[in-house]
């Protein structure tokens, strides 16, 4: 039975991409004709791209490795009997500083606010900007730049590169890559030194793990970062952005028909072909079908293929495109930033416009501004001080001598501030009379006053007897309340008294 030809320009669509499905090869075929779920990587070679782009990611790669590699050496002065470095992670005094701001344990909220930042503030820019992040922030984006440059200078551009991997090995071939592989690990060795210097002092850690007298845990975690840097940043590179990171399947929630995007413009690109010096350009499209854009994207796919999970919008594509349009005397812009709305007005001869203002970037400037305002007031009104209390389980209380109930307690005082400081101790909402002692406090004028060093957490045992004809019930809420002799300021925290039944 002969096939009928199609009747309208969307029924030849339709059969040629269901005539495509069929030629489809999904998977390779080793060769026991058995489907193969994994493909071999094909080692990618980009070439290096000059123009804006790759200024612009020239001085963020600058910018994000000193921050990285100089940040835990810088200092900031906290006083007496604290550390001087600017950003610290301290897990044995469970604090973290970043410059005049410290974080204690109970204020793990902070970090989160900051992470939830992060995510609307990426959100934000994909909607506005797509995969910026990807292409020029990305710590994986970052590393793999540098092992780039690291793998030119030893071996040349792609095309040398290219030659080099094919020719036998030879003296010359074994000395440049082992230059390249021992600059590689010394840039893993650094990235792993760096990270530990954030949770140590970075002059004293570098002095012990000169002289190998360091913890343990930090050659550990060096070694680990020096693996992980040298096979991702030297092997992985793409693969990571296209198999083990989320980031590409989640984009396409975030991104909409007015994100700007690096795209190809096909109504002034099509139909391609090479062009010869002197051609008129009737009747055929701009690009010269040259694939400098394929040989200098690091992820090797083509732009001209459409918006794909494996582009990471670093516009190198764009770089390398337009130094070709310089070359035939044509504008810049054939690959450029822009919409897929306004690739459709292209086609159809209307002008570009961009749309800013678009209820998802509202709801994310949105949502913003009100996790920022809530983080900021809760920094600037965070008490200086703080108090928990753990009542005793076993037993739950005391029957005394005289008849009286007795529970103990194990209270937490809190003081932020670098000086130490004095709180008087009292209970309110127990029956008198109440009979307040502890062990490691002290009373003045009959009060029970408790003492807590600069920038430290005490724990102190009380304990609080009440006469059991006092009681009412065999629980009773009360409120153990911290009084700054110095400022007058209070903390409260309520607990619960327990007793026999009345």
């Amino acid at each position: 039975m002969s096939k009928q030809q199609p009747t309208s320009s969307l029924d030849a669509t339709v059969a040629k991409a269901a005539a495509e499905v069929e030629t489809l090869d999904v998977a390779p075929v080793n060769a026991r004709g058995n489907r193969q779920l994994y493909a071999s990587r094909k080692r990618i070679h980009p070439k290096r791209a000059r123009g804006d782009f790759r200024q612009v990611k020239w001085a963020v790669m600058i910018v994000t490795l000193g921050i990285y590699y100089l940040a835990p050496w810088l200092r900031w002065d906290r006083g007496p009997n604290a550390p001087d470095q600017a950003i610290l992670i301290d897990l044995p005094a469970r604090r973290f500083y970043f410059f005049f701001i410290e974080i204690w344990p109970q204020e793990v909220y902070y970090i989160t606010g900051l992470l939830i930042l992060a995510a609307i503030g990426l959100f934000l820019f994909t909607a506005l900007l797509g995969r910026v992040w990807c292409g020029y922030s990305c710590p994986q984006t970052v590393w793999v730049d540098l092992f780039l440059v690291v793998e030119r200078f030893f071996e040349g551009d792609r095309n040398a590169r290219i030659k080099l991997d094919r020719t036998p090995w030879t003296l010359d071939k074994w000395r440049r890559k082992i230059a390249k592989h021992a600059v590689w690990l010394a840039i893993g060795v650094l990235t792993g030194g760096a990270w530990v210097f954030y949770f140590a002092d970075a002059p004293t850690l570098l002095s012990q793990l000169v002289h190998f007298d360091a913890p343990f845990p930090a050659y550990l975690f060096i070694g680990i970062f020096t693996a992980t840097t040298y096979v991702l940043g030297g092997f992985a590179r793409e693969q990571v952005c296209t198999y083990m990171c989320p980031w590409p399947r989640i984009q396409s929630a975030l991104i909409d028909q007015d994100s700007l995007l690096v795209t190809y413009d096909r109504s002034r690109g099509e139909p391609r072909g090479p062009h010869r010096r002197g051609e008129s350009w009737e009747g055929r499209g701009h690009c010269v079908n040259c694939n400098q854009c394929v040989a200098a994207c690091p992820m090797g796919i083509d732009i001209r293929d459409g918006l794909q999970l494996e582009c990471i919008q670093c516009a190198l594509c764009i770089d390398a495109c337009n130094e070709v349009m310089a070359k035939v005397d044509l504008p810049r812009g054939l690959i450029s930033y822009t919409t897929i709305a306004n690739q459709k007005r292209r086609a159809q001869g209307e002008p570009d416009r961009l749309r800013i203002l678009r209820p998802r970037v509202l709801l994310y400037t949105a949502m913003l501004i009100l996790v920022s305002g809530i983080m900021l007031y809760a920094f600037v009104t965070r008490p200086v001080s703080g108090l928990n209390v753990l009542p005793d389980r076993n037993p739950l209380y005391v029957t005394l001598s005289d008849g009286g109930i007795r529970n103990g307690y194990t209270l937490k005082v809190i003081n932020k501030l670098r000086e130490e400081r004095a709180f008087r101790l009292a209970v309110v909402g127990l029956p008198d009379p109440v009979t307040i002692t502890g062990l490691g406090i002290r009373t003045t004028s009959g009060t029970p006053v408790i003492d807590v060093p600069p920038d430290a957490l005490r724990a102190v045992r009380i304990f609080v007897a009440v006469p059991r004809t006092a009681l009412a019930d065999k629980s009773t809420r009360f409120d153990f309340v911290l009084t700054d002799l110095a400022s007058g300021g209070s903390t409260r925290h309520t607990t619960q008294f327990n007793g026999p039944e009345p």
